[in-house]
């Protein structure tokens, strides 16, 4: 079992940055895939970058491609999401979700482990 914490999220300005970690506790980290996923009000959950276990192979949604790094170090239980050029429309709560053996195309609900989310608020 792993058990996810997510920190990092806050108000930010657009153009701006802000860091996420998700923090995992538990056995083996290195043999699950780590995504976070953002939820805006009124909207489904929605993938926004995964990083896979084996060879850390990145997936990002077509709206973050080239804004949003996911990285993870596995020395540390942690996985980062740094989040630059910030636009109103980032705005969400995101959930670090993790699933053992996963592929980066997974579905909300493949994945089996979740943290409690972090707010983050773009302002315009």
């Amino acid at each position: 079992q792993v058990q996810l914490v997510e920190s990092g999220g806050g108000p930010v300005q657009a153009g701006g940055s802000l860091r996420l970690s998700c923090a995992a506790s538990g056995r083996a980290f290195g043999s699950y895939t780590v995504a976070w996923f953002r939820q805006a009000p009124g909207k489904e959950r929605e993938l926004t970058a995964a990083i896979r276990w084996n060879d850390y192979s990145r997936y990002y949604s077509d709206s973050v491609e080239g804004r949003f790094t996911i990285s993870r170090d596995n020395a540390k239980n942690a996985v980062y999401l740094q989040m630059d050029s910030l636009k109103f429309e980032d705005t969400a709560i995101y959930y670090c979700a993790a699933k053992r053996w996963g592929s980066t195309d997974m579905t909300v609900r493949e994945y089996n482990y979740w943290g409690q989310g972090t707010q983050v608020t773009v302002s315009s």
